[in-house]
């Protein structure tokens, strides 16, 4: 078997751990998986798919291999049904590219066999299983696959031997992927045929449909329709219309069937209804496919036969479908009126339920007089609940309640067979499911605790459910392209969100107690612990504080309390301080642990975590205070340095703590019903999380609060935000209020720049001159063309008329007229001069920052290093100056991005003292100011002195008496009695003159004594009269600004507080506000509560910001008069990267939670922006991603700036892969499940960078990146060893993973792959991008190429870096920064170069021949030279090592020599100097000679 197929059979193993390595990455705990998933290499090396693979592995699409139907049946048969389609087999036919290379390009609608049919269908799910792209390979062949989707559906319904009810079960799948990829035109034109208004066709009678056209009439007009278009079929088309619109109703038909067919142990029959139950949910939780499909579910009384179903209540097999009932029954309750589309709310949904009754009294009291009177006149209220309703319904006999049920046109016989009736309580649960209330989701929200018990940690199946592998569903909601209404979309991300964080406390829990080492101690009952954690204490004392009262209406406790109190004694000072850290609302969990003999033993991950090591209780709690040494709460900031010292110095620790009152009151009252303890006097353990990762109880309760508020997305978003109508709709194209006349200020640099910025279009000026114009550019952009409803017959001048305005409005469109103005003087200081953009935007760049200055919803993607951050702060700068009434609200994911996001702004031409940076993170800020709340204040604060003191000395300049700059009223008051009608009499008197000149305005100027210190004079001999008047309405304009300025802090003398003015500043005077997204789901209660009120969002990262918390900033006000303001949605990110991060796989992949608002909108054809000029990194190494992008081009400074023309100094190459062999015989190791390592590739990478700093690289321009934290882990205890304790190494800028580097770059990064059995999450494109584009100036990659480059999904990127050699070759004789060598290899070295790689050669090239014959003196210097200049091929990590030490070895020579030299340099001259000086010569030749080391020998 050839190596190419080596590679690709190691592939396979990357799919069965891909999601626990993508955990490892992310940091998550080691975690048990089941060894049936993970075959050896040797395994798959040697599997017979490997082999039956080279029949088609080597063809392509366009071009398969030859076609062979035995070898289709052969591969279903032999390595599929006999193996129970194994996950190693299916893993290996889709990395061999089965279907794209041989069973698509063969499929036959006419000859394909049901074989060939299944194995599509097999392959699809495994993409799907895997997440790679799925329906790529039917573009090639689109013809084709309407015959191909009737095939299964066929199969779907077919009973026979070779479909087995688990290959239904595949088939389900197939149908539950296309259901749930509807953006696909191909799929969607198929699936939607199955749920469309023909289904109604199988209702139970005619009735049922009247009742839905009578109410709706545009529904009867739309099913005549269809009733024509069925007639004008021919049979063929009728045949196949009618197997469609039955299609649903057989199918569930055929599941009835089997749920009631279900004996105990009958797994295949439990696994196909509860896939089914899936499908159901998909189907009833998007609003196109539930529709008409609900109201055949309720005709076909689905949910009353699964609740009814033995398999509900069966505990054992029975318990995911009971759970995936549940959801099903909610959703087909949902409150959303199916046809409109609109939401329902509370009152409607009464008004429905009390109107159903209604209809059941009237019926009652006509038809059932005596038995059901008391039903018939019974207020609403009293029969709405199941119990009432069942209570009178036992009234009718058997033959009443068939009557009731076809007087309320309820079927009553079987749905398989309509032979057969239904039984009583089939009968009595369908007229409850009908006329019962519906429980409100809000108040069983209300109820449900916000912190995590035991049982939701360690028992709910969805959170242990870590190694999702898609064998059976899961019950969980999901997140997928369309939402029902805001509440479903927030009930949806509620739930996942929240599961999500219990698996990462419960991790954390796990951890921790595992380190504490819990002991059964010597007296019964007692628990000791034998280790320690550093985030976890033993408790020393707990005990309850307060109880209050519940509020009124409410059943619960409103406030509980109590103190905790533990020993800190035997903790470093480091973690006494991240113990001393802990603040108010800071999150605890508090846990008993009763340990038991057996606890000695080693957890082997079969036994329950819990039962193992006697975890009896969990609860959460919020802290109130830090109660200091004398009882009282104590804050560190405020309190007296004696108190401080006292409660440093001491041993213990006490935090006073809130409890959960919904937890508190389950607790009690299960405590009095079976006779329990109390939980609240067993705890003995407290526990804390890292504060970055321990916000979840804010953002649920954010989530909570906004569920239950009259949530108000911008109307123009609505459609789009939920995934309906058009997705074009909410483009500032389609807006109706479009700016026209955009002021872009300083945007372009000339008028050059403004031309090349809009391609195609015709730039006029306004005054129509041909004179260029110079910045800053107003530019009016047309009217957007006129939608007419359609043409209109009009005699010949009216006609003649219209085409021309026509034409004249088509010409309109393509131009633009430009204007100008002089930006004016606002002052004689250096502070007045506004600071100007100096990015030379590109084209595309420019259309973002139009499209983000008008209103709507805009979307750019910027792939790395396209200016992404640029483009932002041009918008936000735009938006600024051209809506100065408006505020900005700037988000994103993380601290570092928005502290990019905010220099730049500082950097523009906005006004610090509109700006606010809001959250931890702002101290990082490069900036001597501080933006922050409080230190935003202080500034105001300053400012104010400053600006009275300034009052002050323009009144003594002015010789005006009096106290006028004591406070900002004074100061008002001498504006406008003093300093307005000085100017107002020099405007007045400079009118009256016929001819002005600068020695008559200097003398009527009154301020120029106060401009006495301006840096520059005002008036000087060579200024004009124009420029003399420009400079004292400049200085005017200064004074004015400043008094501003002074009305503006005047609230300041007024409000007191730090709080109050903190807050005044926010809600007033900040335009621009920055904050990241957890700040916003965190705080968003408070901002509300203030009234903050903002226009426009920009969104940062926002394809790496989960689903909610990119809604959550966008609700950060409440609506003014039922509208919310938000005008402007600006989303800038890039899909193509990593997504965000999940660390549970079940919530990853089943769920989708790793989608981001951005990747949906994106999927679902919402317009984009694609930044198509990157200038991050040189040409050749950004070819590594670029086919990613369309049309990702270079911006200019990748052409003209040096640092990306010239080489890097001793390396011959400016990106390669270095291919690493086995090291010391292995290759990738584990030293713990998932902590994968590999030594080679560590300490070549630590050799590589020792090299670079020899050479003289800095090391903070140098990253060191790897796929796995285990290999991070491994690369930074070799570079303690090695350089740690040497400061020519020192440490690199980085030693961090892919994932944690997204978003940031360096000019060098050293990048290790880590695995040598299989390739692992790289297979993941979005990393892979991520992992090649960080580097700008040097890339260089250590790895096995052979596993890599067969990877399908990475070949463009493995296929060019094997272009070069895969070792590495260095080049001696050069030093960073000095080299004059061009990366590009025209020059004369990069032709030898390639001369020499063509030729094979390794190690010494060989001189060129001479033209002609030198002398001795100048051959020596020639081959000097050439030893300077040498290219050398590195075999081995050995020899890699060996040169850096023979480096290290001359460069302490040199450094020996030097003091030498230094050391005789202060002695006195002596009558041997002459001596001394040539033997030191010699010794610096002989030096020399053996310098850089001979590669070849050593």
């Amino acid at each position: 078997m050839s190596s190419t197929h080596n590679g690709t059979e190691a592939e396979a193993m990357e799919v069965i751990t891909e999601a626990k390595e993508a955990q490892e990455t992310q940091g998550t705990k080691d975690t048990n998986i089941n060894a049936a998933y993970r075959p050896t290499l040797k395994d798959i090396q040697n599997d017979s798919v490997a082999v039956l693979a080279e029949a088609w592995i080597g063809g392509t699409a366009e071009t398969p291999s030859e076609f062979v139907p035995q070898l289709i049946e052969r591969v279903y048969n032999d390595e599929l049904v006999k193996h129970d389609y194994s996950i190693t087999k299916l893993t290996l036919l889709e990395v061999s590219q089965y279907l794209e290379k041989f069973l698509w390009p063969h499929y036959d609608a006419d000859a394909s066999s049901t074989t060939h049919i299944l194995s599509i269908v097999l392959m699809v799910n495994e993409k799907f299983r895997g997440r790679f792209e799925a329906w790529g390979a039917f573009e090639q062949s689109p013809e084709k696959f309407s015959a191909f989707f009737a095939d299964v559906l066929k199969l779907c319904l077919q009973e026979s031997e070779k479909i087995s009810l688990r290959v239904k079960r595949y088939l389900l799948l197939f149908m539950i992927n296309c259901f749930q990829s509807l953006e696909n035109p191909l799929v969607r034109s198929e699936c939607m045929r199955l749920v469309s208004l023909s289904i109604w066709h199988s209702l139970l009678s005619e009735a049922t449909r009247e009742v839905e056209f009578k109410e709706y009439p545009q529904l009867l007009k739309f099913w005549r329709h269809l009733e024509k278009k069925f007639e004008s079929m021919d049979s063929e088309q009728q045949t196949k219309a009618v197997f469609e619109r039955t299609w649903m109703s057989e199918m569930i038909k055929q599941f009835v069937q089997i749920l009631e067919s279900i004996e105990d142990g009958d797994q295949e029959k439990v696994a196909y209804c509860e896939r089914f139950m899936e499908f159901l949910i998909d189907l009833e939780a998007q609003l196109p496919t539930r529709r008409y499909l609900n109201t055949l579910i309720e005709d076909h009384q689905v949910v009353a036969i699964c609740k009814l179903a033995r398999l509900n209540s069966n505990k054992e097999s029975g318990t995911l479908f009971s759970q995936l009932l549940e959801i099903f029954t909610f959703y087909t309750g949902f409150e959303i009126n199916g046809h409109t589309g609109l939401a329902l709310t509370k009152e409607e949904m009464t008004e429905i339920n009390a109107s159903k009754l209604t209809k059941l009294q009237r019926i009652a009291f006509t038809h059932f007089k005596d038995e059901l009177i008391d039903l018939a006149m019974s207020n609403l209220r009293s029969i709405e609940d199941r119990e009432s309703l069942s209570r009178h319904f036992d009234c009718l006999t058997l033959e009443q309640l068939v009557e009731l049920c076809t007087l309320l046109n309820i079927r009553t016989t079987k749905i398989t067979d309509s032979s057969v009736p239904l039984e009583r309580d089939m009968l009595e649960e369908v007229l409850l499911l009908r006329f019962e209330k519906r429980h409100s989701q809000i108040e069983r929200i209300n109820a449900l605790p916000l912190y995590p018990d035991e049982n939701a940690l360690f028992e709910d199946a969805a959170v242990k459910e870590e190694m999702y592998n898609a064998d059976r569903p899961l019950a969980l909601p999901k997140l997928n392209l369309q939402f029902l209404t805001l509440h479903d979309y927030l009930l949806r991300n509620f739930n996942l969100f929240r599961l999500e964080s219990n698996y990462e406390i419960r991790q954390d829990i796990e951890d921790a107690v595992k380190r504490l080492g819990p002991r059964a101690g010597s007296v019964e009952g007692t628990t000791v612990f034998s280790g320690w954690s550093r985030v976890a204490a033993p408790i020393s004392f707990f005990k309850m504080v307060e109880l209050a009262k519940p509020n009124l209406g409410e059943d619960r406790l409103s406030l509980i309390t109590a103190d905790v109190t533990f020993n800190v004694r035997k903790y470093t000072e480091a973690i006494q301080a991240e113990w001393e850290a802990i603040r108010e609302h800071d999150i605890l969990f508090l846990l008993t642990i009763e340990a038991h003999d057996e606890i000695d033993e080693q957890w082997d991950g079969k036994e329950s975590f819990r039962r193992h090591y006697g975890l009896k209780y969990v609860r959460g709690c919020e802290v109130v205070s830090v109660i200091g040494p004398n009882g009282k709460p104590f804050d560190s900031k405020k309190s007296d340095p004696q108190m401080l010292q006292e409660h440093r110095t001491g041993n213990t620790r006490t935090f006073r703590v809130a409890l959960d009152a919904n937890q508190y009151k389950i607790d009690q009252e299960h405590a009095k019903k079976t006779g329990g303890q109390d939980v609240y006097q067993t705890f003995n353990i407290v526990l804390r999380r890292k504060p970055q990762e321990n916000n979840f109880k804010p953002v649920l309760e954010t989530i909570r609060d906004l569920m239950q508020s009259d949530l108000m997305v911008p109307e123009w978003l609505h459609d789009v935000f939920l995934g309906y109508g058009n997705p074009n709709s909410a483009h500032y194209s389609q807006v109706q209020k479009q700016v026209r006349e955009i002021d872009f200020r300083d945007t372009f640099l000339e008028m050059d720049h403004l031309k090349a910025s809009f391609p195609g279009m015709q730039i006029k000026t306004k005054d129509g001159s041909d004179e260029p114009l110079s910045a800053p550019f107003v530019v009016q952009f047309p009217e957007p063309p006129s939608d007419n409803a359609g043409p209109k017959k009009k005699k010949g001048g009216e006609k003649a008329k219209k085409s021309k305005a026509s034409q004249a409005q088509e010409q309109a469109q393509d131009e633009l007229i430009v204007s100008t103005y002089k930006t004016p003087n606002m002052g004689p200081y250096p502070e007045d001069i506004p600071n100007t953009n100096q990015v030379r935007f590109t084209p595309t760049q420019v259309e973002a920052i139009k499209a983000g200055t008008n209103p709507g919803l805009t979307l750019v993607v910027g792939p790395p290093g396209t200016g992404k951050t640029d483009v932002a702060v041009q918008i936000i700068a735009n938006l600024y100056n051209n809506f100065p009434n408006q505020h900005t609200l700037l988000v994103t994911h993380s601290n570092q991005a928005l502290n990019q996001l905010f220099e730049k702004i500082i950097a523009l031409d906005v006004d610090e003292r509109h700006l606010l940076r809001l959250g931890h993170g702002e101290e990082e800020l490069n900036t001597e100011l501080s933006f922050s709340k409080y230190g935003r204040v202080t500034s105001f604060l300053e400012k104010r002195v400053n600006l009275l003191a300034e009052v002050d000395r323009l009144a003594y300049s002015l010789a005006i008496g009096g106290e006028h700059g004591s406070t900002c009223e004074t100061a008002g008051y001498f504006f406008s009695y003093h300093v307005t009608p000085l100017w107002t009499e020099f405007e007045r008197r400079l009118g009256t003159v016929e001819e002005s000149s600068v020695e008559l305005i200097k003398e009527l100027f009154p301020f120029k004594d106060y401009f006495y210190n301006a840096p520059t004079p005002l008036f000087s001999d060579c200024t004009t009269v124009e420029q003399a008047v420009d400079a004292a309405q400049g200085c005017f304009r200064h004074l004015s600004k400043l008094f501003e300025q002074l009305e503006e802090v005047s609230a300041f003398e007024l409000l007191r507080t730090s709080y109050d003015r903190a807050n005044y500043l926010l809600t007033k005077e900040a335009k621009i506000i920055a904050m990241t997204c957890t700040h916003a789901a965190l705080k968003r209660r408070e901002l509300v509560n203030l009234g903050f009120k903002y226009d426009n969002i920009v969104m940062e990262e926002a394809a790496q910001i989960l689903e909610v918390e990119t809604f959550i900033p966008m609700l950060l006000q409440e609506p003014e008069d039922g509208v919310n303001r938000l005008k402007r949605v600006i989303l800038i990110g890039d899909h193509n990267q990593l997504p965000p991060v999940v660390k549970n796989t079940a919530f990853q992949q089943y769920g989708n939670m790793e989608q981001s608002m951005f990747t949906r909108f994106v999927r679902l054809g919402v317009p984009t922006i694609e930044l198509d000029a990157q200038g991050r990194a040189r040409t050749d190494m950004a070819e590594l991603y670029k086919w990613r992008y369309k049309n990702l081009g270079d911006l200019p400074n990748i052409s003209e700036r040096a640092e990306f023309k010239f080489a890097n100094p001793g390396f011959l190459y400016d990106y390669q892969f270095i291919n690493v062999d086995n090291y010391r015989g292995t290759g990738e190791s584990a030293p713990r499940p998932h902590f994968i390592q590999n030594l080679g590739e560590a300490e070549y990478v630590v050799a590589v960078y020792q090299y670079m700093r020899l050479l003289g690289y800095p090391a903070e321009k140098i990253t060191i990146l790897t796929t796995y934290n285990g290999q991070k882990d491994l690369i930074r205890d070799v570079l303690n060893q090695r350089c740690n304790w040497n400061p020519i190494f020192g440490r690199p800028a980085r030693i961090t993973t892919v994932d944690k580097y997204q978003g940031q770059q360096n000019d060098y990064v050293l990048l290790s792959l880590v695995r040598t059995k299989a390739v692992g999450h790289v297979r993941d494109i979005r990393r892979l991008v991520v992992a090649l584009s960080r580097a700008r100036l040097g890339l260089y990659i250590f790895g096995r190429l052979k596993l890599f480059q067969n990877c399908h999904e990475l070949e463009p990127a493995f296929k060019r870096l094997a272009q070069r050699p895969t070792k590495l070759w260095i080049r001696t004789g050069e030093m960073y920064p000095n080299t004059t060598r061009l990366v590009n290899p025209g020059d004369e070295d990069g032709e030898e170069d390639k001369e020499e790689e063509t030729k094979g050669k390794k190690g010494k090239k060989a001189p060129k021949k001479k033209a002609a014959k030198k002398g001795k003196d100048a051959k020596e210097k020639e081959e000097e030279a050439e030893n300077k200049g040498k290219d050398h091929e590195i075999e081995s990590i050995a020899q890699i090592g060996e040169y850096v030490f023979g480096m290290m070895k001359e460069q302490q020579q040199f450094a020996i020599q030097q003091q030498n030299e230094y050391l005789k340099s202060l002695q006195p001259p002596s009558e041997h100097a002459e001596e001394a000086e040539a033997e030191e010569a010699n010794e610096g030749e002989e030096g020399s000679s053996s310098g850089a080391m001979d590669v070849d020998k050593e």
